[in-house]
């Protein structure tokens, strides 16, 4: 098992291109299944859930090559399998994509009750509902969601409950052939979410509503092949920006729209920093130590619970005391504990973290316990005094394309390091 080693204290600067979505471009791959037709996708980037995916379409039958210009070539017509077994799908929570367009295809499903981070429940029973809605039956059985719409699907008007990205998406996929009109209200306006409609629309769908709480999808007979290109990774950014931050840096990060990310970006002003931006590219620069600012993340366009473990990573240095308010995830709060090790000064009520910030932070051994909380502690390490050692990276993987090589591109002294017996010896990055 891999380990990630840093050394901080380098101030980082410079210019790096934003990867492609890994939360677009899972949704892009599973709307595959809805297509007679050969579909390429671009700005595809190379990440573990990405390959499970990738996995998962080529057990059903699906044709798929990957090259090595982030470009994917998808073609579902030989698929003959309507199933998502756990072993293929027990560590990626996007499997639950996959069930509104085989159930949309195929009139029938049976998919693994979805993996992932470990930061909350997640339920899926929005998605369930609303397939029972448009005439689906579904049952649990030993662990797998088992679904049968022998009419095939018909359209609805849904309600969520509360505002759900992978709900708005599995239903929308489903409802582009399914008969007649459908109408989701409640729905998430994510960026993904747009990425995802426009290009189902290039496809042939019939969507309309698309960043708003209210979609329309009238029912079409087939989709056609062609390309879908992924929308830059917002998170991935953002994380890069708040890297050059806490070190007292000057980053840009070029090839992503700065709108979506006015939340954390006017955020990022109340502490102080500078922050420019153009048609494809937002610059951050620190400008002396950070002030502390309150954050509660909501969703889209509220402040993003992607990002609330990284900017909590930054309000561990400023000045003065923070609350964190997490009201997506019930238990978000597991990098807390590890920042502590650190020298974080963290209190925890509830939902809620007060985090008052201390002078310096001080390298140590960490693990990593989810995806958005392992980048919190490689934040940490890049401005803390020493070494850190972050360990089970590979949740870092499913969600950051070669962290270790961008940030050494900035600046930073940091190296991967493959587990041994004796793997200290000889891991350590120079004094």
């Amino acid at each position: 098992m891999d380990k990630i080693i840093i050394r901080g204290g380098e101030v980082l600067s410079g210019t790096i291109e934003a990867s492609g979505a890994k939360n677009a471009a899972l949704p892009l791959l599973a709307a595959a299944i809805l297509v007679d037709g050969s579909v390429t996708y671009r700005r595809i980037p190379h990440l573990k859930d990405i390959s499970t995916m990738m996995t998962l379409l080529a057990w059903q039958g699906a044709e798929v090559t990957y090259d090595d210009q982030h470009c994917l070539h998808v073609d579902t017509r030989p698929a003959t399998k309507s199933e998502a077994p756990y072993e293929l799908v027990k560590t990626m929570r996007a499997s639950s994509l996959v069930l509104g367009p085989l159930l949309a295809r195929f009139g029938e499903a049976k998919v693994s009750l979805p993996g992932g981070c470990a930061i909350g429940a997640r339920p899926i029973d929005m998605h369930l509902k609303g397939l029972e809605a448009m005439g689906a039956e579904i049952d649990v059985e030993q662990g797998d969601i088992v679904a049968h719409a022998p009419n095939g699907l018909s359209g609805a008007h849904i309600v969520f409950d509360q505002v759900t990205v992978t709900g708005t998406e599995n239903l929308m996929m489903a409802a582009v052939l399914a008969s007649g009109m459908t109408v989701l209200d409640n729905s998430a306006r994510e960026p993904e979410i747009v990425n995802l409609a426009d290009s189902l629309r290039s496809l042939g769908a019939d969507i309309e509503g698309d960043g708003t709480n209210r979609i329309v999808i009238q029912g079409v007979e087939r989709l056609h092949g062609g390309e879908m290109t992924t929308i830059a990774d917002r998170i991935e950014a953002a994380t890069y920006l708040a890297a050059g931050v806490i070190t007292g840096g000057d980053v840009t990060v070029t090839d992503v729209d700065p709108s979506m990310l006015e939340a954390f970006l006017a955020r990022l002003k109340e502490t102080g920093c500078t922050v420019e931006t153009g048609e494809d590219y937002i610059r951050c620069k620190a400008n002396g130590r950070l002030k502390a600012v309150d954050i509660s993340t909501l969703p889209h366009p509220g402040f993003p619970t992607d990002l609330q473990a990284q900017f909590m990573a930054l309000m561990t240095l400023a000045d003065g005391t923070s609350v964190v308010r997490e009201t997506i995830f019930e238990n978000r709060f597991m990098h807390v504990q590890e920042l502590a090790r650190m020298g974080a000064n963290i209190r925890l009520d509830g939902n809620t973290a007060i985090v008052t910030g201390c002078e310096r932070l001080q390298g140590a051994p960490v693990m990593a316990t989810d995806l958005r909380a392992s980048a919190s502690l490689v934040l940490a390490a890049l401005a803390a005094e020493g070494e850190t050692v972050v360990s089970r990276v590979y949740h870092i993987d499913r969600g950051y394309e070669r962290i270790e090589e961008k940030l050494s591109k900035l600046g930073a002294r940091i190296k991967r390091h493959s587990v041994s017996e004796n793997w200290m010896q000889g891991a350590r990055l120079d004094a």
